[in-house]
């Protein structure tokens, strides 16, 4: 009874961080969140290697196998909204516990279920379970670490989100291989509960939380019309033209309900700033009324976008155009994923020390040249070439999402930082759910303009394609050049500065 009334009490910052350290319990309690965040990763990949299996068994089409991975965006398209809202009512061991119970129960169910439809459903389950964990985690990160060493927090945890796309397809293919496709379940099953049990018995609450606190469900119904339609239609793009109503209608009524709510939200701000005994709304936009937020979120929703559609679109040239293996494809893009963990691991740590400016700006000329380089590709490139460019590639974007993420949030008051991390994570999920399927339509309508040889027109679409990409890298350039300035960069020297100037301040009085 008492060692669960010791971890249900919240750890205040002058117990989580002391003499430039992480106290042993918040220690703890980070490296729980970071894991779990990793399991809901590493999850959401790793049943791609399987689909072929599943769909053989099932007797179902590949675009209906295809939700199995989908679900996943779209649930967490969903989720990340409530996110401001859940951290602002329930203490972080409720919502990580509730959340592991979920994702278990959606495991096992997976695991066991006879029809594709309880596959499905578990799948669903799984999603809903790990959709919130990394905006908690990011939450958690800022309300321990002081401003100074929050680059180098999100830098390492950010090396562990980078790891689980690299492994997930890979180990997913093994297990399935080995022991068929239910032994993934069975594993992220006994992973569940394993993590059940670490939140139960080592995690730690932090920041407060209001029990009082009510969400406004019509936000809510708005959020899962609004984003819910919008990456539906959005996934559909792949599987039928845009013509179809699964598509166009979707995007659509998807449209319509953000606008719905984006405007729900904004009166919902100026009701609460003008009587503060209302509830906050859902997703507070007022946030976006900070430009250097701003600006971090709009370049984070860019590199969102390019990485969504590289990922897609190389394989298709690798296998599609070139003739080699699924496998091979999976090696050839492999080594990215550690690129961009070594330079997130770096990134971070160089934020603290010089600020964001320098980090990003390194970052977008690194991205911009590897796209560049990527798109000399042809019918005869040596096939290594694509991985050693898309290696640079993903070293500059580790040098740009995580550290232009956190100066971002860095440049918003403490009790701002929840809204903020729903709303970055927010865009940045739309952006990474339409990346893919839009810069897909480009290249196909580029390779039917091209016509001749199917091969020739493929690989004219996929130049032009990350020509295109490497375009919008450009422009995140100049928009890092022109607006990510000093002011809230997080560098120590910068920290220490702040510092100072309230210790003169103070003396003053």
């Amino acid at each position: 009874m008492l060692h669960s009334k010791a971890l249900s009490r919240a750890l205040s910052h002058e117990e989580s961080f002391v003499d430039g350290h992480l106290t042993h319990a918040a220690f703890a309690s980070i490296a729980i969140l970071t894991f779990i965040t990793f399991v809901g990763n590493f999850t959401q990949l790793q049943l791609s290697a399987a689909l072929p299996t599943i769909v053989s068994e099932f007797g179902i089409s590949v675009t209906t196998g295809q939700w199995l991975t989908s679900i996943f965006q779209l649930v967490m398209g969903v989720m990340v909204p409530l996110t401001a809202f859940l951290t602002r009512r329930f203490s972080t061991r409720q919502i990580v516990i509730t959340s592991m119970i979920v994702f278990t129960a959606g495991s096992a169910l997976a695991w066991v279920g006879s029809s594709f439809l309880m596959v499905l459903a578990g799948r669903l389950l799984e999603a809903i379970g790990t959709g919130v964990m990394w905006p908690v985690l990011q939450i958690t990160v800022f309300s321990i670490y002081p401003l100074s060493r929050r680059g180098a927090a999100m830098g390492t945890v950010g090396v562990a989100m980078s790891v689980a796309p690299a492994i997930g397809p890979t180990l997913g293919g093994i297990q399935t291989d080995a022991n068929g496709w239910r032994s993934i379940f069975l594993t992220l099953t006994v992973i569940g509960i394993a993590s059940l049990l670490l939140a139960v018995f080592g995690l730690r609450n932090f920041g407060t939380n209001d029990p009082d606190a009510r969400a406004d469900f019509f936000s809510v119904g708005l959020s899962v019309i609004g984003f819910g339609g919008l990456m539906f239609g959005f996934t559909n793009i792949e599987s039928y033209p845009f013509t179809h109503p699964m598509v166009w209608l979707a995007v659509l009524v998807g449209l319509a309900g953000i606008v719905w709510f984006v405007v729900r939200q904004v009166r919902g701000a100026r009701r609460y700033a003008a009587q503060r005994q209302q509830q906050p709304p859902l997703l507070d936009l007022g946030v976006l009324k900070n430009r250097s937020f701003t600006v971090g979120t709009v370049c984070a929703a860019l590199s969102f976008f390019a990485f969504s559609s590289i990922m897609v679109i190389m394989p298709l040239y690798i296998q599609d155009d070139r003739g080699y293996s699924a496998t091979i494809s999976g090696l050839v893009m492999m080594p990215g994923a550690f690129g961009m963990c070594i330079s997130q691991y770096f990134g971070g740590k160089l934020l603290d020390r010089l600020g964001a400016r320098p980090v990003a700006l390194s970052g977008t000329i690194i991205l911009l040249f590897g796209t560049i380089m990527m798109s000399l590709i042809d019918l005869h490139t040596w096939i290594w070439w694509v991985s050693i460019w898309q290696f640079v590639r993903q070293i500059g974007m580790g040098f740009i999402i995580m550290p232009i993420t956190t100066w971002s949030l860095n440049c918003l008051e403490h009790d701002e930082v929840s809204a903020g991390s729903a709303v970055t994570n927010t865009v940045r999920q739309i952006a990474g759910a339409i990346g893919a399927p839009v810069l897909v339509i480009l290249m196909e309508t580029l390779t039917r303009l091209h016509g001749g040889n199917h091969i020739a027109a493929s690989i004219f679409g996929t130049q032009w394609t990350l020509r295109v990409s490497a375009f919008l890298v450009f422009v995140q350039m100049l928009i890092v050049v022109f607006g990510v300035k000093g002011d809230g960069a997080g560098s120590s020297h910068e920290a220490a500065q702040k510092a100072a100037a309230k210790l003169r301040a103070a003396r003053e009085r």
